[in-house]
């Protein structure tokens, strides 16, 4: 907002630049347009200025001319009229003798943002396209593009994309970058820029003239070039090789992308080209960039995924100090997880300790989750840990400690016989509702192994009325229901007690509904009631879902150096790289310039999107019926799938992990034996159907996938991901 006194600022200044006497004096004149840029940037209107400003630019100073260059884009959108008659003098600046002058005056003119401006610069812009100067090239190449963004609707002209194509060859590297930007700016709704054989092996050949940040651009766009024969290919990786230990982290990354997607046949070029690059992710890992930090960390958790034991002997480099912000520790927390061995887990877990008693909550708690996890494997040495926090008594330590045992228990039943133990010495009852819950579902799920149980769950149900949380009040209900069927006697009086209460003075619905449920279901029988309420004690069988199995690269690969990695972890298993459409194919007349624009490869833009799976409102039998009759099946494959050492149970725990929901399945031991699934991904509903038909298709599973509407790369990422998931349990059972 203009402060006060803005309108005698802005009259004394047009009185000073008409000044003839002020203008003589090169020096004071000068002094007067750095004051008029300084006010324009604190947000004085100064326009009513212009024409004492576009007379200004009449001079042979560099700096002058940049400061009435930087006042005339600000105010050309406010001033077109006066704006236009600037233009003659633009244009006559870009025949200047000095390169430097010319360039200037090209830039800032493709910088006005004004209708009908492109029937002005359309001509300096070609001439600059020729120009001797490089610079004057740089601004010429870049200037097509902004160009084709002040009228993206006209028709793109053959011969301004022929001339980018031909700079390919300029002698500047930022040229070629530059040609590389506009061009795939410009053919953006055709596919982008085309990289045939001999674009892509001379861009490779000018790779070592580039600096950093140009060879990052050239490796990407390499990424659309597949070589035609294997000698090819290991010429371009051997040209590539060096690179991959580049000083500048972005590079090596690049790099890396690129020969991972160039050598998808060839595992150990992956695995060779993954070892080199180690170096340089540790490197992003320890950079004084906290966001660069980050990045690294994201990135080396991807490497993992296929190649687990890479950065083991370099576990000490994931260990967090003191100084650094708290989604970095949580990253390091989730790597040093995945790197624990035989050898080096004493010292992770005294440096996870540590963590413990953070005086951040979340970092402590991260850090006991990241413990409880260790103690699916070495439960032994993690239970000392944990039961030593627990006489710390500290309240987000306490309830930390009681939902990782839970989960323990749960993961490891051989851990239950401890767990019980130190739960029963655990005197002090949590304030958490989440510690409350897990409390209670140890309480109820083994409180025969508990002498305790019964008086700690009457603590609570003497507590009831102050509770607040329903869900609490819920597991309250589970917990003393399981506890009666194995200890009636002492539970009796008190399970009548919070019926009771639950029933006639609770105002909660859910929590009415839950006791009425149990109370006529004991109405029906303490062996009616077992058969319903008592379930698996644990389920190690979810291992398979949440240990880390070896993937291959392909699977990663399409969003590694993208941001991709740096979101949350997520435990879906991810869709394979899908290939891009195959390059016309090269002949001996094939040249390095395009003959037209009409020669550039369309993709298909459902081939560009990355599948993200989701199961969205629920699907009721009969609409999955009515809409399965509806549709023609338009893939069918036949999978490998061990089905009688697999219960169904599991099955449909690791396909709604993946954000598959199972509808309906046969018993297990009938045969054909069916399962009915569906999801949703990329605005697309799929519906699929597992089939066993006979005792001879034993390991064959027919699975017959129909799709509302039909998209070819979602229904190819449902296939890939199902198929990975039956693959890790058959490894699994």
């Amino acid at each position: 907002m203009p402060y006060f006194g803005s309108e005698e600022t802005v009259k004394e200044l047009k009185r000073a630049l008409s000044n003839p006497n002020v203008q003589a004096d090169r020096l004071r004149y000068k002094n007067y347009i750095t004051r008029v840029i300084r006010y324009m940037t604190q947000g004085l209107d100064v326009s009513s200025l212009f024409m004492d400003m576009v007379k200004a630019s009449a001079t042979v100073d560099i700096v002058q001319k940049k400061l009435v260059y930087l006042y005339m884009c600000t105010y050309a959108s406010d001033k077109p009229d006066l704006a236009l008659l600037a233009i003659n003098t633009l244009r006559k600046d870009c025949a200047d003798p000095n390169p430097m002058v010319r360039g200037l005056a090209l830039r800032n003119m493709c910088n006005f943002r004004m209708p009908g401006i492109t029937e002005y610069i359309e001509q300096p812009i070609v001439a600059g396209l020729r120009d001797k100067a490089s610079y004057v090239r740089r601004v010429a190449v870049m200037g097509c593009a902004k160009m084709h963004s002040l009228q993206p609707n006209i028709e793109i002209d053959a011969s301004i994309v022929n001339e980018l194509y031909a700079l390919l060859r300029d002698p500047d590297p930022v040229v070629v970058v530059n040609c590389l930007r506009a061009l795939e700016e410009i053919l953006k709704d055709e596919g982008g820029v085309v990289i045939n054989k001999p674009i892509a092996h001379h861009l490779l050949n000018r790779m070592k003239d580039l600096d950093s940040w140009g060879q990052s651009e050239v490796l990407t766009f390499l990424l659309r070039y597949r070589p035609r024969s294997d000698d090819e290919l290991f010429d371009i990786l051997s040209l590539l090789d060096a690179f991959l230990q580049s000083a500048h982290a972005h590079v090596a990354v690049a790099t890396l992308r690129l020969f991972l997607h160039l050598a998808t046949a060839h595992p150990a070029v992956q695995a060779d080209a993954l070892q080199h690059t180690s170096g340089a992710l540790l490197t992003m890992c320890g950079s004084i960039s906290r966001e660069l930090r980050f990045a690294g960390l994201c990135h080396v958790q991807q490497v993992m995924r296929s190649q687990p034991g890479l950065f083991a002997p370099h576990y000490k480099r994931f260990f967090c100090a003191y100084s650094e912000p708290s989604y970095i520790k949580f990253r390091k927390m989730e790597i040093l997880v995945e790197l624990v061995n035989d050898e080096n887990v004493t010292l992770v877990l005294e440096e996870l300790r540590s963590y413990c008693t953070d005086v951040s909550p979340e970092l402590a708690q991260a850090a006991i989750a990241a413990i409880g996890r260790i103690a699916r494997t070495y439960s032994e040495k993690c239970l000392d840990i944990l039961t030593g926090l627990l006489a710390l008594k500290q309240e987000h330590i306490t309830s930390a400690v009681i939902q990782t045992f839970r989960d323990l228990v749960w993961f490891c039943p051989q851990s239950t016989a401890a767990v019980c133990q130190t739960v029963e010495a655990c005197v002090d009852c949590p304030q958490d509702s989440e510690a409350k819950q897990a409390l209670l579902w140890l309480l109820g799920e083994h409180g025969e192994q508990i002498s305790s149980a019964p008086y700690v769950l009457e603590v609570y149900i003497d507590g009831l009325k102050t509770e607040l949380s329903s869900s609490v009040k819920m597991e309250l209900l589970t917990a003393a229901v399981k506890m009666f069927l194995c200890r009636p006697a002492e539970t009796q009086d008190m399970l009548g007690r919070l019926l009771h209460h639950c029933i006639e003075e609770e105002s909660d619905m859910c929590v009415r509904d839950r006791a009425l449920l149990y109370h006529r279901l004991l109405q029906q029988g303490v062996e009616q009631t077992r058969k319903v309420v008592m379930g698996p004690k644990s389920d190690p069988s979810m291992s398979v879902l949440t240990g880390h199995q070896q993937e291959p690269v392909s699977q990663w690969v399409s969003n590694f150096n993208t941001l991709g990695p740096l979101s949350a972890p997520d435990l879906c298993i991810q869709t394979p790289l899908i290939s891009s459409p195959e390059q016309p194919s090269n002949n001996a007349e094939e040249e390095l310039l395009p003959v037209s624009k009409d020669v550039s490869p369309s993709i298909p833009k459902d081939d560009q999107e990355e599948l993200n799976l989701y199961l969205g409102p629920p699907l009721s039998h009969e609409s999955f019926e009515r809409t399965w009759l509806d549709l023609e099946v338009l893939h069918r494959e036949t999978l490998s799938y061990t089905r009688p050492r697999t219960t169904p149970d599991t099955l449909q725990a690791a396909l709604q992990l993946v954000k598959i929901q199972t509808l309906a399945f046969t018993p297990g031991d009938t045969l054909p034996w069916k399962a009915y699934l569906y999801t949703r991904g990329n605005r697309t509903l799929i519906l699929a159907e597992l089939l066993q038909e006979d005792p001879d298709s034993e390991g064959r599973l027919v699975v017959s996938v129909k799709q509302q509407p039909p998209n070819q790369h979602a229904l190819r990422g449902f296939v890939s991901i199902l198929s990975s998931v039956l693959q890790t349990l058959n490894v699994d059972s």
